[in-house]
């Protein structure tokens, strides 16, 4: 089947169901000029200081290095948080939104799963409560030190970076509660002080909306198996189904293979492209 073909099958799926599933990873953000840190050259890419450095994703993205070397630590986090302040998501999520209020079957609404620390879906209207981010969202801080398990809004927090280093220049975001810095509410690696507790709200509000569903479609956008969390998630709802009936759209430029099932379909299309075309094909 070509991929016209396969949307075409899965838009059936989709005006059937009761309840949409969008699942995200980094290739979701890349058609809103978001970098998707593919690989190390990739990563450089996007921030060129770090290559100079020798420093990997993995290297950055550590609460080790908010200890060792914090100007950088931070340097790296408010460039993050000032692209993703200032991204304007693309049509893709706009569609997402239109269809989760107007698919006349679609009584249960959508809920969204995405590794993304971004925040483009509560950008475009979906309701924070329903958007569960499992590694955590740049939008928020906690204390670098857990003096307490408190989490706050970064909104006041307006870092300024000299971006030929990757160095904070003014002052650190610091904890309320203690005067001590504070750092990202994000799950990094190596990270055993994440402070989970917002985003294990809302994976029990993610279950119980899964269980009130009778004919689920999953669309699945832009999550490689280098960071697997997203697709594994689609995988067991439709391996072990909790629901009568399960659909998943894999929408993967690169990696578009699906489980051998008849209501799997992977196209190898941008997650914008995808979306669009799906579009056409609904109306």
């Amino acid at each position: 089947m070509d991929n016209t073909t396969k949307l075409t099958h899965f838009a059936e799926h989709l005006k059937q169901a009761d309840g949409l599933l969008i699942t995200a990873g980094a290739g979701m953000g890349v058609d809103s000029g978001l970098p998707d840190f593919r690989g190390d050259q990739g990563f450089w890419k996007a921030y060129p200081p770090l290559k100079h450095l020798g420093k990997s994703f993995v290297d950055m993205a550590t609460p080790e290095l908010f200890h060792t070397d914090p100007k950088l630590a931070w340097g790296f986090y408010g460039l993050r948080l000032n692209a993703y302040r200032a991204v304007e998501p693309h049509q893709g999520f706009h569609l997402l939104k239109k269809w989760s209020e107007t698919l006349l079957n679609l009584k249960n609404g959508s809920f969204v799963f995405t590794s993304n620390v971004d925040g483009e879906f509560q950008k475009v209207g979906f309701q924070d409560d329903q958007v569960f981010e499992c590694h955590g969202s740049i939008h928020w801080l906690q204390c670098l030190e857990n003096c307490t398990q408190a989490i706050w809004s970064a909104d006041n927090s307006k870092p300024v970076v000299d971006k030929k280093y990757c160095q904070l220049i003014n002052d650190f975001p610091t904890c309320p509660h203690c005067g001590g810095m504070a750092r990202p509410n994000i799950l990094m690696f190596g990270d055993w002080h994440w402070q989970s507790q917002m985003q294990d709200e809302k994976e029990r509000k993610l279950i119980a909306w899964l269980k009130q569903v009778k004919n689920l479609a999953i669309i699945e956008l832009g999550a490689g198996t280098a960071v697997p969390s997203v697709r594994n998630f689609g995988e067991r709802l439709v391996q072990h189904s909790i629901n009568e009936s399960v659909s998943l759209l894999r929408v993967n430029l690169r990696e578009p293979q699906v489980l051998d099932k008849s209501n799997c379909f992977g196209v190898s299309v941008g997650a914008l492209n995808s979306l669009m075309l799906l579009n056409d094909v609904i109306e």
